[in-house]
């Protein structure tokens, strides 16, 4: 296993082993086809900036997007229309209700918010239809940009929602009723019906909410889907809005913009950082996975995620990946340039946190040069490593020892070293030639 999954995969690995047996909640039955869904169903996946990807369990499994379509219309919506616009119909306030309760702004009869069901009916109507590109083209057009593929629609569940969904459909004639929906209640609903029902794995939501993580870039492929101000206003909404009526416990306790939907599917994104979301199907009171919930918890707690905890250190960067034989030293004599050019260098710079020290490890397993044997991390340009970073480094690194690589960190200052630790760290130098020299010596030195 390479150094990078160590440290995330290792933890998804962890996190599906100690909930995958939790057996609490209820498959959502008033959608009849979602009754249909695999109670032990079970993935993980989380998406880097850098388009890093992982994942544990049932992370390719299908199922409907449902709910967690929701952010992804509204930017779509902000991106047509613009937020003052979108403003004067649908508002951006916690209803503290559950997700198809009557949460309508007195006077106006505007909704509370693009995350609960009469919102999102809303926003869906915002959505330009023209006889080149209908609206639902568009929104289908648009989950696929976030996802990084061309996603389609469960027909079946397609069916089952609009045979069930009357109460979404009294929503959008209330609604109607008081002035602000802009299309007919019959077309808005059958469109939001279609949106719900779209495919998607959870790897596919990881990679949407990477990209709103990622200012609007989708980080698989580079593609901009939406402006860097419009994937902040839609992460400011999940943040107050997107876990319904628990929305202000889940900020307390786990600190991720998120996004839940009733097919089991559960998003989170953590900005500059990264996008997580699982797949399990057994939810709780508020329509919210239950081992999604936990899941997620516990990697924002592990990882010290919590946006209001720690913010993403400035300057953290992997400034260059070499060999040992491009040091700047004195000329060395042949068996001494051959033994030196068997040694792969990461140099890294600046202050490394989480995200950081998952491009570091992630450098370190690429593949190396024909014949290089070690691996050596110079730190000599380092500022600082927090304890998630100095925990998953350290973890990389003996992963790789033990997958047979020799390897060696140049920390003169000793920021690999625990606190309490006596001396120095496993294998760490005072200089980068000492480094390489350890790391590259003969089996019999």
């Amino acid at each position: 296993m390479s150094a990078a999954t160590d440290a995330v995969t290792e933890a998804l690995r962890d996190l599906h082993s100690r909930f995958a047996g939790v057996d609490e909640g209820e498959i959502a039955d008033y959608i009849p086809q979602l009754a249909l869904a695999d109670p032990d169903a079970f993935g993980l996946a989380l998406i880097s900036m850098d388009g890093h990807r992982y994942s544990i369990g049932d992370a390719e499994v299908p199922f409907t997007i449902q709910s967690v379509s929701k952010p992804f219309v509204y930017a779509l919506a902000l991106s047509v229309l613009g937020l003052d616009e979108v403003s004067r119909w649908v508002n951006a306030e916690p209803s503290g209700e559950a997700f198809n309760a009557i949460s309508l702004e007195r006077g106006t009869g505007r909704p509370d918010n693009a995350m609960v069901n009469a919102g999102a009916i809303v926003t869906t109507a915002l959505i330009p239809d023209t006889s080149r590109t209908p609206r639902f083209e568009r929104i289908l057009d648009c989950l696929s940009r976030f996802a990084g593929r061309m996603l389609d629609v469960d027909e079946q569940v397609y069916a089952s929602e609009a045979y069930t969904g009357d109460r979404n459909r009294a929503l959008a004639y209330l609604i109607r009723s008081t002035g602000p929906l802009p299309v007919d209640p019959v077309a808005a609903v059958e469109t939001y019906f279609r949106q719900c029902s779209v495919r998607v794995t959870a790897m596919d939501l990881a990679a949407m909410a990477a990209t709103l993580a990622h200012g609007g870039v989708n980080p698989l492929n580079g593609d901009r889907v939406v402006a860097e101000s419009v994937a902040a206003q839609v992460l400011a909404v999940m943040a107050t809005c997107g876990m319904y009526d628990a929305s202000g416990d889940w900020l307390l306790r786990v600190g991720l913009p998120a996004k839940s939907g009733v097919s089991g599917g559960l998003i989170a994104a953590g900005p500059a950082r990264f996008g997580l979301a699982t797949y399990s199907p057994l939810l709780d009171p508020a329509g919210t996975s239950v081992r999604g919930h936990l899941a997620i918890g516990s990697l924002s707690q592990r990882f010290g995620l919590h946006l209001m905890n720690n913010p993403a250190l400035p300057g953290s960067t992997v400034t260059g990946v070499t060999t040992a034989e491009d040091l700047p030293v004195e000329p060395a004599g042949e068996r001494e340039s051959a033994r030196r050019g068997r040694a792969a260098i990461v140099t890294a710079q600046g202050a490394l946190d989480f995200t950081a020290a998952e491009r570091v490890l992630h450098a370190l397993d690429e593949p190396e040069p024909e014949g290089t044997v070690a691996v050596v991390l110079d730190l000599l340009r380092v500022t600082d490593i927090d304890t998630v970073a100095r925990a998953m480094l350290r973890s990389g690194l003996a992963r790789l020892a033990a997958d047979g690589r020799r390897t060696a960190v140049a920390d003169p200052d000793g920021r690999l070293r625990e606190p309490g630790e006596d001396g120095v760290a496993p294998h760490c130098f005072a200089t980068l030639e000492q480094a390489v020299a350890w790391a590259t010596r003969e089996p019999a030195d």
